[in-house]
């Protein structure tokens, strides 16, 4: 199989359904005469034209009001962030229009958008650069929430994305636009709301998503040299949250650690560990434990921002301990 980079998988996914449907059509900043900040639309405003790759102002609250009207009126706009720490600006129109017209109109008004671009830090970039979202966007009933890992997971779920007929949040990374990946060439899509199991394992369940894949995925090698093994689970969809798969993993393994680059307080691995107190409290040996980004803003200095982000060697030693507790 042809293996491409991250950013090539999502730019096939927007050609496909553009080529497909005509109400489809891109906007944000720099993604048409700049070919996207990160060169994810490349080539697309020669192909698409610039009624249908539209170059914004830096106004995220003014050019998400005119797609989300758009969406409103029948057509399918994806809406390019340069990046989600900038998307803050346009939470209104996400929150209280996106989200919540279908509702306040009894259904008789939709929004079939997508809302993608970087998430998540990316270096030495700053706090303000630096936030992940994942968890606040889940929290809005309405929308939802995709955050991927690889380029053959961001083409089959961001194509499913473009074609939903509810809002969705679709979460990427800076640092992983360039990662290359198996991706077919025949057409295919992923099913929003069904996580993957990356690597089968019998001993301990770790949960991750995004680029703290690459964290937990190395972590289960590392575990595999000291006959630990680790079965790992790639969330994909975040909210809805396919529990069934991390539940039956649970009670295989009896044991669970989630690792992701959320802040602590209310997170995604708050909801997940909550869920499985409650529904697979009697499966488990020992106690769920998570690792999660610092409680803190991400400083620019190197050796903060490297203290900042789980780590490898964290995942390690917090597998160790629930394989080393007793019931």
């Amino acid at each position: 199989m042809r293996q491409i980079a991250f950013r090539e998988a999502l730019r096939e996914a927007m050609q496909e359904e553009m080529r497909k449907d005509e109400r489809v059509f891109l906007m944000g900043e720099e993604v048409a005469e700049y070919n996207g900040a990160y060169k994810v639309s490349q080539g697309m405003l020669e192909e698409f034209g610039p009624k249908r790759v539209i170059d914004t102002p830096i106004a995220e609250l003014g050019f998400t009001a005119i797609a989300v009207g758009a969406a409103q009126n029948g057509l399918r706009p994806i809406v390019e962030f340069m990046t989600f720490n900038f998307a803050v600006l346009a939470l209104d129109q996400i929150l209280n229009t996106a989200s919540k017209m279908l509702a306040m109109s009894g259904g008789q008004v939709g929004c079939p958008i997508v809302f993608r671009g970087p998430n998540g830090s990316a270096g030495q970039l700053g706090a303000q650069h630096s936030t992940a979202f994942e968890s606040m966007y889940a929290n809005i009933p309405g929308i939802k929430v995709i955050s991927v890992s690889n380029p053959y997971d961001a083409k089959g779920l961001l194509k499913s994305a473009i074609i939903d007929d509810d809002p969705v949040v679709f979460m990427e990374s800076e640092v992983m636009y360039g990662d290359k990946g198996e991706v077919p060439e025949e057409e295919y899509f992923i099913p929003i709301g069904k996580c993957k199991v990356a690597r089968e394992g019998k001993d301990v369940t770790i949960v991750s998503y995004n680029k703290m894949m690459k964290v937990a995925l190395a972590a289960a090698t590392e575990l595999e040299k000291e006959n630990i093994s680790a079965e790992v689970i790639d969330l994909r969809t975040i909210r809805p949250l396919d529990w069934q798969t991390i539940l039956e993993s649970v009670k295989k393994t009896n044991r669970l650690v989630i690792v992701e680059e959320q802040w602590p307080y209310a997170s995604v691995s708050s909801e997940i560990s909550y869920r499985i107190q409650k529904e697979g409290f009697d499966y488990l040996d020992a106690p769920v434990r998570r690792i999660t980004s610092a409680d803190a803003p991400m400083h620019y200095a190197p050796n903060l921002a490297a203290a900042y982000l789980p780590t490898i060697p964290q995942v390690v030693k917090t597998v160790k301990e629930v394989m080393y507790l007793k019931k």
